[in-house]
């Protein structure tokens, strides 16, 4: 039997356990930010959470599902595009260490510990730039040039009955 155009690794599995193993690996490590497995895991399991970073950067509504369906809860999902993502905005890859720990004692496998390059507790959340161009008002399209200095008038509600029996109600 050939060799070659095989990926990946297969820890001995069927496809769906292997995925479910990954899947598991990826959700422990982002809740955990740091885990300890075997080293062919480990190096399965960081190129999967690093797309899942990527996408998280990009933030969008459609990115947020992919990474929901990647990930065991939406939690931990949600944990990676709102608080972890923001932290990483500086970095565009290499957002996990592989280090080798020591030998298991049962069936003298290789150890290995999967943790963030940057300390996620020592980063500060990135904020939004606002540009020099957002910060000017800008006028309405819909609007006429002799409206347009003048500030908005509120209209009166056409039922003030119907707030005053809300307000004495409560």
């Amino acid at each position: 039997m050939h060799r070659n155009g095989y990926k990946g690794r297969k820890f001995g599995r069927e496809r769906d356990q292997r995925r479910a193993l990954i899947k598991s690996l990826a959700n422990s490590l982002i809740l955990n930010e740091s885990i300890e497995t075997t080293l062919p895991k480990a190096k399965e399991v960081v190129p999967y959470t690093e797309k899942l970073i990527t996408k998280a950067k990009k933030g969008g509504l459609h990115e947020r599902r992919q990474i929901v369906s990647s990930l065991q809860t939406v939690a931990v999902a949600h944990k990676l595009v709102d608080e972890i993502a923001p932290k990483l905005g500086g970095r565009n890859s290499g957002y996990f260490r592989i280090e080798r720990t020591s030998l298991r004692r049962g069936d003298n496998a290789q150890m290995a510990k999967i943790s963030f390059v940057d300390d996620l507790k020592a980063l500060p959340e990135a904020k939004p730039v606002v540009s020099s161009k957002q910060k000017a008002v800008s006028i309405p399209k819909n609007t006429s040039s002799k409206t347009a200095g003048k500030p908005a008038v509120k209209k009166k509600s056409a039922k003030p009955a119907v707030k005053a029996k809300k307000e004495a109600k409560q």
